[in-house]
Protein backbone atom coordinates (compact mmCIF):
# COMPACT_ATOMS: atom_id res chain seq x y z
CA UNK A 1 0.00 0.00 0.00
CA UNK A 2 1.47 3.70 -1.02
CA UNK A 3 1.61 6.45 0.83
CA UNK A 4 0.44 5.17 4.35
CA UNK A 5 -3.01 4.07 2.84
CA UNK A 6 -4.56 1.06 4.71
CA UNK A 7 -8.02 -0.98 3.79
CA UNK A 8 -10.76 0.59 5.32
CA UNK A 9 -8.84 4.55 6.34
CA UNK A 10 -9.21 7.06 5.33
CA UNK A 11 -7.24 8.08 2.23
CA UNK A 12 -5.49 11.75 2.20
CA UNK A 13 -8.09 14.79 3.12
CA UNK A 14 -10.26 12.25 4.92
CA UNK A 15 -12.17 10.55 1.93
CA UNK A 16 -12.53 6.78 2.39
CA UNK A 17 -10.52 4.63 -0.53
CA UNK A 18 -14.38 3.51 -1.22
CA UNK A 19 -15.91 6.43 -1.00
CA UNK A 20 -17.89 7.70 -4.30
CA UNK A 21 -17.87 3.98 -5.06
CA UNK A 22 -21.87 2.84 -5.73
CA UNK A 23 -22.18 -1.35 -5.92
CA UNK A 24 -25.10 -2.67 -7.10
CA UNK A 25 -26.04 -5.59 -4.58
CA UNK A 26 -25.87 -8.72 -6.32
CA UNK A 27 -29.11 -10.48 -6.37
CA UNK A 28 -27.58 -13.85 -5.57
CA UNK A 29 -28.96 -16.43 -3.27
CA UNK A 30 -29.74 -14.55 -0.35
CA UNK A 31 -33.63 -13.67 -1.49
CA UNK A 32 -33.99 -17.16 -2.24
CA UNK A 33 -33.07 -18.41 0.50
CA UNK A 34 -35.44 -16.11 2.53
CA UNK A 35 -37.99 -16.36 0.54
CA UNK A 36 -38.02 -20.35 0.80
CA UNK A 37 -37.98 -20.01 4.80
CA UNK A 38 -40.70 -17.66 4.49
CA UNK A 39 -42.45 -20.88 2.32
CA UNK A 40 -41.83 -23.51 4.68
CA UNK A 41 -42.76 -21.15 7.62
CA UNK A 42 -45.80 -20.53 6.33
CA UNK A 43 -46.22 -24.41 5.18
CA UNK A 44 -45.56 -25.46 9.20
CA UNK A 45 -48.40 -22.74 10.34
CA UNK A 46 -50.72 -24.22 7.74
CA UNK A 47 -50.02 -27.91 8.36
CA UNK A 48 -50.19 -26.72 12.63
CA UNK A 49 -53.51 -25.06 11.84
CA UNK A 50 -54.61 -27.87 9.87
CA UNK A 51 -53.89 -30.60 12.79
CA UNK A 52 -55.84 -28.14 14.91
CA UNK A 53 -58.40 -27.80 13.23
CA UNK A 54 -58.83 -31.39 12.93
CA UNK A 55 -58.65 -32.19 16.55
CA UNK A 56 -60.95 -29.91 17.75
CA UNK A 57 -63.36 -31.35 15.04
CA UNK A 58 -63.09 -34.58 16.06
CA UNK A 59 -63.40 -34.00 20.31
CA UNK A 60 -66.22 -32.25 22.00
CA UNK A 61 -65.15 -28.89 23.10
CA UNK A 62 -68.14 -26.33 23.47
CA UNK A 63 -67.73 -22.70 22.13
CA UNK A 64 -64.34 -22.24 24.12
CA UNK A 65 -63.22 -24.62 21.33
CA UNK A 66 -64.72 -22.96 18.59
CA UNK A 67 -63.47 -19.81 19.87
CA UNK A 68 -59.89 -20.76 19.71
CA UNK A 69 -60.34 -22.51 16.18
CA UNK A 70 -61.91 -19.45 14.51
CA UNK A 71 -58.64 -17.14 16.56
CA UNK A 72 -56.47 -19.83 15.25
CA UNK A 73 -57.64 -19.62 11.39
CA UNK A 74 -57.72 -15.81 11.72
CA UNK A 75 -54.00 -15.74 13.03
CA UNK A 76 -52.98 -18.06 9.90
CA UNK A 77 -54.95 -15.83 7.63
CA UNK A 78 -53.07 -12.39 8.86
CA UNK A 79 -49.45 -14.19 9.06
CA UNK A 80 -50.02 -15.93 5.41
CA UNK A 81 -50.96 -12.11 4.31
CA UNK A 82 -47.81 -10.96 6.10
CA UNK A 83 -45.58 -13.92 4.55
CA UNK A 84 -46.68 -12.63 0.67
CA UNK A 85 -45.51 -9.42 1.56
CA UNK A 86 -42.90 -10.27 2.75
CA UNK A 87 -41.74 -12.61 -0.36
CA UNK A 88 -43.79 -9.83 -2.66
CA UNK A 89 -40.98 -7.52 -1.44
CA UNK A 90 -38.08 -10.14 -1.64
CA UNK A 91 -38.28 -9.73 -5.53
CA UNK A 92 -37.31 -6.23 -5.55
CA UNK A 93 -33.10 -5.47 -6.58
CA UNK A 94 -32.55 -3.87 -3.13
CA UNK A 95 -35.91 -5.40 -1.22
CA UNK A 96 -36.76 -2.86 2.18
CA UNK A 97 -36.14 -4.38 5.89
CA UNK A 98 -38.97 -5.84 7.20
CA UNK A 99 -41.13 -2.55 8.74
CA UNK A 100 -41.64 -2.68 12.66
CA UNK A 101 -45.23 -3.47 12.73
CA UNK A 102 -44.65 -6.36 10.35
CA UNK A 103 -42.06 -7.70 12.65
CA UNK A 104 -44.06 -7.30 15.14
CA UNK A 105 -47.07 -8.71 13.63
CA UNK A 106 -45.42 -12.10 12.78
CA UNK A 107 -44.79 -11.95 16.48
CA UNK A 108 -48.14 -11.60 17.52
CA UNK A 109 -49.06 -14.42 15.21
CA UNK A 110 -46.25 -16.98 16.39
CA UNK A 111 -47.63 -16.15 20.26
CA UNK A 112 -51.28 -16.58 19.13
CA UNK A 113 -50.60 -19.80 17.39
CA UNK A 114 -48.82 -21.11 20.53
CA UNK A 115 -51.93 -19.94 22.95
CA UNK A 116 -54.94 -21.12 20.63
CA UNK A 117 -52.72 -24.66 19.84
CA UNK A 118 -52.76 -24.64 23.92
CA UNK A 119 -56.42 -23.97 24.49
CA UNK A 120 -57.22 -26.01 22.15
CA UNK A 121 -55.44 -29.14 23.68
CA UNK A 122 -56.86 -28.35 27.20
Amino acid sequence: MSGGEHAGRPGPGGASPRAGVETDRDPGLQPERTRLAWRRTTLSCAVTALLAIRQALHTDGGPLRAAAVSLLALTFVAFLWLAHLRTQRLAAARPRRLAPWAALSVVGCTIGFAVFGAALLF
